[in-house]
């Protein structure tokens, strides 16, 4: 077996499983678009919640970073509360 066919072979073999994962990726983000629709059916907001998702993968620092910045820039626009 000659260097060509085993370098193929292996990209196949990593093209298929790129595949496969990327079907397991298009079914999961189905399953979480959903539960968003559960959600807003039940009268959660959907934007909300991904807003809140969002905040929930951010460390700590980084969030209250951003929170920071959003209340500065609100401010300068007239939008402070």
């Amino acid at each position: 077996m000659s260097t060509d066919n085993v370098s193929a072979e292996q990209l196949r073999l990593f093209i298929e499983r790129i595949e496969r994962l990327e079907e397991d990726k298009k079914g999961i983000a189905d399953d979480i678009k959903d539960v968003y629709a559960e959600a807003k059916g039940t009268g959660f907001d959907a934007k909300t919640m991904r807003k809140i998702v969002a905040l929930r993968k951010m460390d700590k620092g980084a969030r209250q970073e951003a929170e920071a910045l959003l209340e500065t820039y609100k401010a300068a626009l007239g939008l402070a509360d």
